[in-house]
């Protein structure tokens, strides 16, 4: 009998420590976005900080196929909650783009400044605004933090309205953070003030799935044990409530590279994302 127990729960949600030259990101992915952005803004298929809202982060990009787009993508970016904001991600829209779909990047308020279950409305407020501009079917995907935020839209207490839920085809929920009770143990937590009716009210995981849920937990296999973890449990859990699910782990990815997939429209990571 092997026996587990985690004694460290700093390092046990610690991505960049972990992984060798991990302080490379997030400035890595500064120089792709930036000029993925750059070249559909000249080529007139960019829309870039539209308003969603009225706080100052409640700004989303928009990214534009050639021709009428299929559908419309969200997808939301990671950071703990704590940190970054859409610029950094921009490049991950090619393969969604390049497949002939509309592609929306919201950022939204960072906490402490407010608390997870306001960033959840205001996520619902980037969709609902992007799903006015974009016809066709909701797909929604998102990276740590931004995978239980896009998760969190398919529960039955998520605050969208009927006619945009009813509109969701597919979900990947990327490195996701599905329960966020263990983190109520981390030091980051004195940032998040995360205490236990938010994390019951706020956990995909401990929530029902939307009548019709379909849902992909998608993992690097070089990730930390916790991300593993929690990926494996969204799947598991929604499976028995009646969701279509599927469970991921992509070899030889580690935290930073997982997403990498997104910018390439053959990847099985868009393929996935794509196939509603």
């Amino acid at each position: 009998m092997l026996e587990y127990r985690i004694s460290d729960w700093d390092n046990a949600y610690a991505n960049g420590v972990n992984i060798p030259r991990g302080d490379r990101w997030p400035e890595a992915w500064v120089t792709p976005a930036e000029t993925f952005r750059s070249a559909l803004l000249s080529a007139g298929r960019a829309k870039l900080d539209l308003a969603y809202g009225e706080r100052p982060r409640n700004r989303m990009d928009l990214f534009l196929p050639e021709g009428p787009a299929k559908g419309l993508v969200v997808f939301v970016h990671g950071g703990f909650w704590l940190q970054l904001d859409k610029s950094f991600w921009s490049h991950l829209a090619a393969g969604a783009v390049a497949s002939g779909y509309a592609v929306a990047m919201p950022s939204y308020t960072l906490c402490p400044e407010v608390r997870i279950a306001e960033i959840v409305r205001e996520v619902a407020a980037a969709i609902t605004e992007a799903a006015g501009l974009v016809e066709g079917p909701l797909i929604l995907t998102g990276h740590s933090a931004g995978g239980h935020l896009a998760s969190r839209m398919i529960t039955t207490t998520a605050p969208l309205a009927p006619q945009v839920q009813q509109r969701i085809r597919n979900v990947v929920s990327i490195s996701g953070l599905h329960d966020l009770r263990p983190l109520l143990s981390t030091a980051m937590n004195e940032r998040l003030a995360i205490d236990e009716a938010e994390a019951l009210a706020e956990s995909p995981a401990l929530l029902r799935p939307m009548r019709d849920a379909r849902i992909t937990c998608w993992v690097g296999g070089s990730e930390r044990p916790e991300f593993l973890r929690q990926n494996a449990l969204l799947a598991n859990i929604w499976t028995g409530l009646g969701a279509t699910t599927a469970t991921i782990v992509e070899p030889d990815r580690h935290h930073f590279t997982i997403n990498d997939g997104l910018a390439d429209p053959a990847h099985a990571l868009t393929r996935t994302l794509l196939s509603v």
